[in-house]
C-alpha cells in the first residue's frame, strides 16, 4: 500500500482516548502524572495558547525543548490545532538549527526555558520566524486549565502531521514528512506485533525529537498505554523504573543496552519487563548473546525516520531462535532485497533494502529531486543493505554509504565492529574506511576499552585475523575514550574518519 493513497479521516485520537479511558494514566514524568482526561484538557488549553500566539492551521511550528510533560502536551496541541510539528534536535549547533529552520521555512519556533537563549540568538538571523516560550503557552502541562474553545475534532490521514529531519549520518539532513496515517499505521502495526495489555507501561528515554521517541508518545495515546518519560537516558534510573514502576517496554539503542546491562550486574530483570526494543542499527552479536544469557526480552527492530519508526521487528517469541534478526515486516509493510540491477535477491544474498506501505513518507519537504531519487513506484530505497533468510526474516548488515569496498570485496563495518566488541577488553568499536594504495580502501577501527581493561592494537588485529577474512581485518586500530554518536545513539562513522583518518 502506498502511503500517498491513504485517505479519509479519524477522530482526534487523544480526545477519543480520553473519552474511552479517561482515568487511565497517560504520562508519568519526574514531576507530573497525567491521566488521559488530564492530558486532553492540557492539550486543549495549550491549543488555545498557540492559537492566541498566532499559530494557524497548516503552519510549520518548530519545537526546541528537552523531554518533558509540556513537550508531550505540545505535540498533541499542535495536532489539534492542525499545525505541523517540526521537532528540533537540542544537541545541534545554532548554525545547524538555522539551516533546518530556513530549509523548512518554519513560521514559528517554540522553545523551553533551557533553550531560549539559543532561540533568541537565532531570532536575529531569522526575522520571519516568530519566537514563543513553551512555558508561556498557557502553562497547561498541569492539565488543570480549561480551554477557551474546542478545536478540530478529527485528523485527515493524508495530511502531514510532522516534519522530522533525518539524522544526517550520511549527508545534509532532509525533512521527512510524516502524515497522520503514517503515525497511526505505525502505532497499530507495532501493537499487533508486540501485543497489547491494559497495564502496559512504555519507558521513553530516547529524545522526543527523534522519531523513535515521538512514536512512543503517539503510540501511547493511540493504543491507550502509559508512557513513562525520562528527560535523558540514565541507566541507573532506567533500571529503577523497570524494577519499581512496572515498566513493560523500553526502547534503546545498542550502547544504551550495554550500559544498562553493565550497570545491573547479575541482577535479573523482573517478569513485568516484557520487551526491550533494540534499534539504531545492527546490534553486535555479543551484546545480543549477553542479553539472551540473562533472559532479557530483547526484540531487535529495524526502522527509519522515513517510515515513522519501526519497519520490521523481531517478535519476542523468536528472540532466541532468530538471534541477530530484525524480524519480519510489520503488518501492512512490504519489504524486498534487490540487486543493483533491480532483481530480487535469493535468500541469504545481500542487497539493498526496499520497503513499501502505509508508514512510508510521502517525501522530503521542499526536495522533489531527492524524493524522486528514493521513492520509485511506491517503493522507498532505504539506503541500507541486508538479506532475508529462507523464512523471510530480515538481517540488516549496514548502511550502503558505510560499505567499504576493498579490492572488490565488500566489508560491512558492523560485522567487524561486532567481532571487536566480542573481545573481553573492548566495550565498543567503530570501523571506518582508510585510503589504500593497493586495495583502494581498507577498514580501520577505533575502540573504547572497558574500565580497568588493557590490550594493544596488535593484539586486536590478531584477534580479528582468527575470526574474519583477511580483507575484513582492520589495517590499524586506535583507542578513544568514547565514540562519536548522534542524539539517537547512532555511531557517526564519518566523524571517526575525520578524527582518526590520515
Amino acid at each position: 500500500m502506498d502511503a500517498t493513497a491513504l485517505s479519509g479521516s479519524v477522530p482526534d485520537w487523544l480526545r477519543q482516548r480520553a473519552a474511552s479511558t479517561p482515568d487511565r494514566l497517560a504520562l508519568v514524568t519526574a514531576d507530573a502524572s497525567l491521566s488521559f482526561a488530564a492530558l486532553d484538557r492540557a492539550a486543549d488549553a495549550m491549543t488555545g495558547g498557540l492559537h492566541a500566539a498566532g499559530v494557524a492551521r497548516g503552519q510549520l511550528v518548530a519545537l526546541l525543548a528537552a523531554n518533558s510533560a509540556a513537550y508531550a502536551v505540545a505535540v498533541h496541541a499542535l495536532a489539534r490545532l492542525g499545525a505541523v510539528l517540526m521537532p528540533l534536535n537540542t544537541r545541534l549547533a545554532p548554525a545547524e538549527l538555522a539551516f533546518q529552520l530556513q530549509d523548512a521555512a518554519a513560521r514559528h519556533l517554540v522553545a523551553d526555558a533551557a533553550h531560549f537563549d539559543v532561540v533568541t540568538e537565532l531570532g536575529g538571523e531569522l526575522p520571519s520566524v516568530r519566537l514563543h516560550r513553551l512555558e508561556e503557552l498557557n502553562g497547561a502541562a498541569s492539565g488543570q486549565a480549561a480551554a477557551p474553545r474546542r478545536h478540530a475534532s478529527g485528523f485527515d490521514l493524508g495530511e502531514v502531521q510532522t516534519v522530522v529531519y533525518t539524522s544526517g549520518t550520511t549527508g545534509r539532513p532532509k525533512g521527512a514528512q510524516l502524515t497522520y496515517g503514517n503515525h497511526l499505521w505505525s502505532a497499530l502495526a507495532s501493537a499487533l506485533n508486540l501485543g497489547l495489555r491494559d497495564d502496559d507501561r512504555w519507558l521513553a528515554c530516547l529524545p522526543l525529537f527523534h522519531v523513535g521517541g515521538l512514536a512512543i508518545l503517539l503510540r501511547g495515546v493511540i493504543c491507550g498505554t502509559t508512557v513513562v518519560l525520562h528527560e535523558t537516558f540514565d541507566p541507573d534510573r532506567v533500571s529503577r523504573a523497570i524494577d519499581e514502576e512496572g515498566v513493560s517496554h523500553v526502547s534503546v539503542v545498542a550502547n544504551m543496552l550495554q550500559r544498562l546491562l553493565d550497570g545491573r550486574g547479575e541482577r535479573p530483570f523482573p517478569p513485568t519487563l516484557r520487551c526491550v526494543l533494540l534499534g539504531g542499527g545492527p546490534a553486535p552479536r555479543p551484546l545480543l548473546e549477553a542479553g539472551a544469557a540473562r533472559s532479557v526480552p530483547v526484540a531487535q527492530t529495524y526502522g527509519l525516520t522515513e517510515a515513522a519508526s519501526q519497519v520490521a521487528t523481531l517478535s519476542p517469541a523468536d528472540a532466541l531462535r532468530k538471534l541477530g534478526s530484525a524480524g519480519k515486516p510489520l503488518f501492512g509493510t512490504e519489504l524486498r532485497i534487490v540487486r543493483d540491477d533491480g532483481a530480487d535477491c535469493a535468500p541469504g544474498e545481500a542487497g539493498d533494502i526496499l520497503i513499501r506501505g502505509p508508514t512510508v513518507t510521502p517525501g522530503y519537504l521542499n526536495r522533489p529531486d531527492e524524493t524522486a531519487a528514493v521513492l520509485r513506484d511506491g517503493w522507498l530505497l532505504t539506503g541500507d543493505v541486508g538479506h532475508l533468510d529462507a523464512e523471510g526474516y530480515l538481517y540488516v548488515l549496514d548502511r550502503r554509504d558505510d560499505l567499504i569496498v576493498s579490492g572488490g570485496e565488500n566489508v560491512y563495518p558492523a560485522e567487524v565492529e561486532a567481532v571487536l566488541a566480542s573481545h573481553p577488553a573492548v566495550l565498543e568499536a567503530g570501523v571506518y574506511a582508510l585510503p589504500d594504495e593497493r586495495w583502494g580502501r581498507a577498514p580501520a577501527a577505533v575502540v573504547v576499552l572497558r574500565a580497568d581493561a588493557a590490550t594493544t592494537g596488535e593484539e586486536l588485529v590478531a584477534f580479528c585475523r582468527e575470526r574474519l577474512a583477511g580483507f575484513k581485518v582492520p589495517r590499524r586500530i586506535g583507542f578513544a575514550a568514547a565514540l562519536p554518536r548522534n542524539a539517537a545513539g547512532k555511531l557517526l562513522r564519518r566523524e571517526l574518519a575525520a578524527r582518526h583518518g590520515p
